[in-house]
Formats: structure tokens, C-alpha cells, sequence
């Protein structure tokens, strides 16, 4: 890149304007200045067109998120796109790559958008709590109309050139864009009114006001996305320069607020946790062909992510009737992808064309890695790691897909274990983005290079995991639940529970989720755990006798709540409510009211000192690792940043507080953390 990162070239009559500023091309300081000295060297050129294109990978692919908490600093961009857009030579914007949010808004700038075939398009300014702030929200709607851009804006989604081009968003696709361009330039058609002049076609309030809702429902607390629809509706209700300004002024007040913070923080802490220490300098080793072992629910599930990655599956059953099942579980999984427009038929087939299953070890000979996604039995763990490596070359990757049990003694008396790690796949595998990556003493660098680049491959989020149980996330999973059983048996019902955590911002509250995962491999886990328990441990057998009574969740139909046929709604169960005052009674327990704010702080407080505990442990390298495993495999709200970051942001002595009430409420059952003591 040379000193500035925006040039100006006029030759033949035009000016070629080329942003070069790695890695994205991003709209910082001093590429808006650049610009705003573009705009004026080519208003005083001879030239008839400008073509604006990028160097690199990408076209702009949004804003400096490192300059947002500093103050704005000028030219802003939203001078610059009306700059752009009111200059007298026309500018066309030649892009390729992705286009994302300041990119989109200089492009919609531009009197003519021109793109690649494989170019994407977005404003994800909604996932870092905040709206397009130059203009976005106010030219998208009168380009493309106000549903068209409310799809865009507020899912923060990205979308195909082609749709692009069928919304009359992108005037043409190009195979060969800088010939094609200059072409178009040499030849223009007749100029178009500036996008910020054409009229919008108001929907309605009644659309809009179901729109809202829709949004409300979706977002569960999130602010930006609701932010961003009124400023659409501004669009089609004021002028292009008082729709602009309120836009920039939301846009100044969200990247300031708490919720924004707590969104960056998400998007700076995933990107951390793929590049652990442990990795640095080792070279990942190629994975095409890959062995799952257990074609159940879970192993299907990973199958089906590996076959989306381009990889070739064989999946190993007991015996043939269990590799059919298996097969047809995966052909399951990816006709649902279809259904939903997430695949194309041709490329459902071919995954489908990569996939084979048998009950014959031998098959695994020449596979580059093996999962296992086995009943979670030490044994039966250990017998097919036996069979593994016994059928596989000694270099052979070899992973476990193990929730709790330590991988050490899975593997041991393996040979090489500088080949083997733990691959902890969240259910459905298929559709779960997190996976975390644990690794023993012996387990080599290369090795778990290799697991991060699987992972990246099948478009996961990565996190390293050291050795304990449950892990990472399934450790704090337990804290979790156990502070909401020592809540039932003092007072709270499960609904009442379920019910605080929805309105944190939980997509399920601990009682629908146990029932909708199913309560039996808890309760095993539990019965694993009761000979090293602490006697003066306090342990509320509410759960256990739910099981007992072969209440196990919606699969039979009645859990902690009870379920109508065909039907996954939790209804309340007098008989379970019973169940649990009962209980109190018998422990000499005096009842008492939890408001939705007691359950929920001292919910998050029993999980924030767990994940405390883990990072103290080196479990965890980082309280942003604890972080990005509860994002992406419980669920936790994003806009909230995270639990560690939450309690952070609340102040950690207000947590303390909240963890010591916790500890009070039932002794000798907590260890607290350093952060929190």
C-alpha cells in the first residue's frame, strides 16, 4: 500500500478512484480524507466518469471498528457520500468481494453499482448494536424499496449480487470487471436521479408496526435492529436530508451505548479465541476424509457439517440396519437445509455423492481423522479408539466427542497422543456454531492447529478448552442449574425461572431447555459424579426424581413441564409443582418469593463465578474464551457481551454481592472466585 490509501488515475477520459488499505479496505480517517481529496481532484479533471474501485480481496467492507470510542473524527462519511453523489461527473462503483456497511452506503452514492457474479452484499451494522449512520438507511429504501431494505438492514444478513441485481440494487454483473467497467464508462447510459432524490412508497403503518413486533420477538432485548427500522420509516415519512441527519444522530448515540460495547466486545473476543497461543507457529494438516463413529443424533450432526465443508464422511454404526438409520438421518438433515433455501439441489447431491456408512472398521483406514460421537460411556469410548487405531495409520487424528469425561482416559494407552484431542460438538452439530477444542499434555500443536482449521473449515467458532468436567461450557452449564435447583426448593417454581431468564435475554430459561435436550444425560452425569461429591455439598434430588418417574423431557412427553401430543409448548404440571413444594417440606425449607431480577442475578452470578473459577484453573486461557463459548453454545445473549463481560460492565462488586447471597442461601456448596471474593 503506498503512503495514501486513496489514489486517483485519469487516463482516456476517466478517473480511476482505488481505495488500498489491507486487509478490508476499511473506511478509517484516512480513507475518507483520501476520498474527499478524490472527489474534488476529479470534479476539476477533464474526465467524463469515475470509476471507484479496490485493491485486493474485497471492495469496502465497512468502517474502522477500532475508531469507535474515540470521538467521530472528520470528513465524516456521510459528507462524503453526498459528495459523491452530487459531484457532476458520475462515479460508478466497480466491487467485488464483499460490500458491507460503509462500502454499501458510498456504493448507493454512486450513480451506477457494477459487481462480480460472486459478490456480497450487507449492512451488519445491527450486529455491533448500532445503524448505518451515512445515509444507509435512508437511500436503501428509495433505491430498493423499504422491505427490500428492511430485510438488509435489520437482519444485518448478507446477500448474493444476484439478489442485488434482481432488487435493482446493482445495475449489472460482470465477468470481467475492469474491462466491463471501463466499457460501461465509455458508453454510459443515461444518468439516473440521485438516489437520495427518488420517492419511497410508504408500506403502511400497519406494516410497519408488524415488522416491530417481529423484530422485538427476535431480538429478545436488542436494541439496534428496532433502532434501525424506525430509521427506515423515516425514509418514508421525511425529507432525504432530515431522514439523514436523525440517522446520524442515532447512529453517534448507539456506538457509544452499552449494548454496542457489549456487541464488539462478542466481535473482537471470537476472533481472539481462534488464534490461541498453543497454535502459534503450527501448521494445520489437510483434512478431506473424515471417520465418524455413531450415526445417532450427534453423529449425524457432525457428519452433516463435514459434508458441507467438502469433506468425505463414512460413518461407522454396530451394524448395517445402524448405518442405514444414519444415512438417512444425514439425508434428513441436508433435504431440511434445501427446504429452507440454505442449499441448492445440485449441491445437496453432491454432499450426499461423499457420503457412505458401514459397520466395518477397515473403512477408516485411509481417513485423515476420526470423531467419535459414541454413548457417553468411558468404555465404550475407549473400545472404539481401540478399533480405531487399530484400523487407522499412527498419524491419524483422533477426537473424541465427549461432554464430560476426561479425554485422558478415553485415549489412554493409545498410540501417538500427540494425535488425539477432544472435539466437543454442540447438538443439532449441523446447525451449532461452537465447538471446543480440548487438549491434553500430549495432544501437539500441530494437532490442534489441525482442529482449529476443521473447525474454520466447517464455519465453526473454535474455542480451546482445557481438562475438567463438563469443560468450559458445560461446567458453567452445571453451576447454572444447580443455583436454579437450590432456587425451586427455596421458593421459586420452574415457569417462574424459565420466565426471568427469557426477559434477561435467554432464548430458553434452564427448565425448557433440560427439556428439550432431555433430562437423562444430566442425570447420569449426576449419578457419575455422586461418589466424589462433597457430602456438605448441598444437592436438591428434585431433577433425579423426575427421572425416576421416567419424566426425561418432550420426548416423553412430560419433564419439568408437561406436553400435548404433537405439541413442544411447556405447560405448567401441577403434579411437578407439587412435587417441588413437597420437597421444600421435607427439607424443613420456609418457601419464599423470588422476583424475575433475584432469579436472574443470581443466576448469571453463579455463573459468572464458575467461569471465573475456570479461567483461574487455566481451563480457559481468557475471560473472552468463557465468553465465546456461552455466545455460541448456550445461547447467551449477545448483545450482553458474554457473562464475563456483563459482570464486568455491571461492576464486579455488584456481582460479588449478588454471589455471596448465593453462598449465604446455601453453605459449604460454592467456591468462590477471586474475582468475585
Amino acid at each position: 500500500m503506498s503512503g495514501n490509501p486513496v489514489t486517483v488515475e485519469i487516463r482516456d477520459g476517466l478517473a480511476f478512484v482505488t481505495i488500498d488499505n489491507p486487509p478490508v479496505n476499511a473506511t478509517s480517517q484516512a480513507v475518507r480524507a483520501g476520498l474527499a481529496d478524490a472527489v474534488q481532484q476529479v470534479a476539476a479533471s477533464d474526465a467524463k466518469a469515475v470509476i471507484l474501485r479496490c485493491a485486493g480481496k474485497t471492495f469496502v467492507a465497512g468502517g474502522d471498528i477500532s475508531e469507535f470510542d474515540k470521538p467521530a473524527a472528520e470528513p465524516h462519511l456521510p459528507d462524503i457520500c453526498n459528495a459523491i453523489e452530487a459531484s457532476p461527473i458520475p462515479w460508478i462503483a466497480a466491487m467485488h468481494g464483499t460490500v458491507l456497511g460503509g462500502g454499501f452506503e458510498i456504493a448507493l452514492s454512486c450513480a451506477f453499482r457494477l459487481a462480480l457474479p460472486d459478490t456480497r452484499f450487507g449492512m451488519p451494522e445491527v450486529n455491533i448494536g448500532i445503524i448505518p449512520g451515512a445515509g444507509g438507511t435512508q437511500r436503501l429504501p428509495r433505491l430498493a424499496g423499504v422491505e427490500t431494505a428492511t430485510n438488509i438492514i435489520c437482519s444485518g444478513g448478507m446477500f448474493p449480487a444476484a439478489k442485488m441485481l434482481e432488487a435493482g440494487i446493482v445495475d449489472a454483473l460482470m465477468n470481467n470487471l475492469e474491462e466491463a467497467v471501463t466499457g460501461f464508462a465509455a458508453d454510459l447510459p443515461p444518468l439516473p436521479a440521485p438516489v437520495s432524490q427518488r420517492p419511497v412508497e410508504h408500506p403502511g403503518s400497519e406494516w410497519f408496526a408488524a415488522k416491530r413486533a417481529e423484530l422485538e420477538k427476535k431480538a429478545r432485548g436488542q436494541l439496534s435492529p428496532v433502532q434501525a427500522l424506525e430509521a427506515i420509516q423515516w425514509a418514508a415519512t421525511l425529507p432525504f436530508s432530515e431522514g439523514q441527519q436523525r440517522e446520524r444522530e442515532r447512529f453517534l448515540d448507539l456506538r457509544t451505548s452499552d449494548q454496542s460495547k457489549a456487541l464488539r466486545h462478542a466481535f473482537f473476543a471470537e476472533r481472539q479465541a481462534a488464534k490461541p497461543e498453543l497454535i502459534k507457529g503450527a501448521e494445520a494438516r489437510p483434512v478431506e476424509r473424515i471417520v465418524v463413529v455413531g450415526g445417532g443424533l450427534m453423529g449425524a450432526g457432525i457428519a452433516t457439517a463435514c459434508l458441507g465443508a467438502g469433506c468425505s464422511v463414512h460413518i461407522l454404526e454396530q451394524n448395517e440396519e445402524g448405518a442405514e438409520a444414519a444415512i438417512t438421518r444425514v439425508k434428513t438433515n441436508i433435504d431440511g437445509a434445501v427446504k429452507r433455501g440454505k442449499l441448492s439441489a445440485e449441491k445437496a447431491a453432491a454432499q450426499i455423492a461423499r457420503l457412505s456408512a458401514g459397520s466395518d472398521y477397515s473403512a477408516a483406514q485411509d481417513a485423515d481423522l476420526a470423531v467419535e460421537a459414541v454413548f457417553e460411556d468411558l468404555q465404550v469410548k475407549k473400545d472404539t479408539f481401540t478399533r480405531l487405531a487399530a484400523a487407522m495409520s499412527e498419524d491419524a487424528i483422533l477426537a473424541t466427542n465427549t461432554s464430560y469425561i476426561d479425554p485422558e482416559l478415553i485415549f489412554e494407552g493409545t498410540a501417538n497422543p500427540a494425535r488425539c484431542l477432544g472435539l466437543h460438538f454442540f447438538s443439532p452439530a449441523h446447525i451449532m456454531k461452537l465447538v471446543e477444542i480440548v487438549h491434553m499434555p500430549e495432544t501437539s500443536a500441530e494437532t490442534l492447529a489441525t482442529g482449529f482449521a476443521l473447525a474454520s473449515q466447517l464455519r465453526k467458532i473454535p474455542v480451546l478448552s482445557g481438562i475438567c468436567d463438563g469443560f468450559i461450557g458445560n461446567r458453567m452449564l452445571a453451576a447454572y442449574r444447580r443455583q436454579a435447583d437450590y432456587m425451586l426448593a427455596d421458593g421459586a417454581l420452574p415457569h417462574e425461572v424459565d420466565a426471568a431468564m427469557r426477559a434477561f435475554g435467554m432464548p430458553m430459561g434452564p427448565y425448557e431447555l433440560q427439556d428439550l435436550t432431555g433430562l437423562q444425560i444430566a442425570w447420569a452425569n449426576r449419578k457419575r459424579q455422586a461418589a466424589t461429591r462433597d457430602p456438605k455439598e448441598r444437592y436438591v434430588t428434585i431433577a433425579d426424581r423426575l427421572c425416576e418417574m421416567d419424566r426425561l423431557g418432550q420426548r416423553s412427553s412430560k419433564g419439568w413441564y408437561r406436553y400435548e401430543e404433537g405439541s413442544k409448548k411447556p405447560l405448567r404440571d401441577p403434579d411437578v409443582e407439587e412435587l417441588i413444594v413437597r420437597y421444600s417440606a421435607e427439607q424443613g425449607i420456609e418457601r419464599q418469593a423470588f422476583s424475575a431480577q433475584e432469579i436472574s442475578g443470581r443466576l448469571i452470578a453463579a455463573m459468572v463465578n464458575e467461569g471465573a473459577l475456570i479461567v483461574e484453573e487455566g481451563i480457559a486461557a481468557s475471560a473472552n474464551d468463557v465468553d465465546v463459548v456461552k455466545l455460541y453454545g448456550y445461547g447467551f445473549p449477545r448483545w450482553r457481551g458474554g457473562p464475563m463481560h456483563y459482570a464486568e460492565s455491571r461492576g464486579t462488586g455488584e456481582m460479588a454481592a449478588l454471589m455471596q447471597s448465593v453462598a449465604n442461601q446455601s453453605p459449604n456448596s460454592w467456591k468462590i472466585s477471586k474475582l468475585l471474593s
